[in-house]
């Protein structure tokens, strides 16, 4: 894939989610996709992270990622991002994140998501 090719899925991914499309990010991800997050050092499939998600969008049901500062690579892309939202209790929340993906074949084979946890416990609050 061609760096803007990497570019436009990359949006593409963020995009999807923002609008709550779990079928645009199950076709953005490859079926052995694996996905993990520094807050457990778990690693879970393609369907496992998109359950999460629908959960996720479900708990927050106006999201966007803003100062999203996306640099693409040969096989890969990372993205820094500030995801802000309203839980469905309307209270509003924001984390800072970091996500690395590796990309093949026009889909994404991994992703390595780093956030704070603490910081994400005071949705909780």
């Amino acid at each position: 894939m061609t760096k803007d090719e990497i570019e436009h899925l990359a949006r593409g991914f963020f995009d999807a989610i923002e609008k709550g499309d779990i079928g645009k990010v199950r076709d953005t991800y490859a079926f052995g996709a694996v996905i993990w997050h520094n807050f457990d050092g778990k690693e879970s499939t393609r369907d496992g992270n998109l359950a999460t998600l629908d959960g996720f969008i479900k708990a927050v049901p106006t999201r966007r990622y803003t100062e999203r500062k996306l640099d693409v690579f040969e096989g890969g892309f990372v993205q820094r991002h500030l995801l802000v939202g309203k839980l469905a209790s309307g209270k509003e929340v924001n984390l800072a994140a970091c996500v690395v993906c590796q990309v093949k074949d026009g889909r994404i084979t991994r992703l390595d998501e780093y956030f704070d946890s603490a910081a994400l416990a005071k949705w909780r609050e």
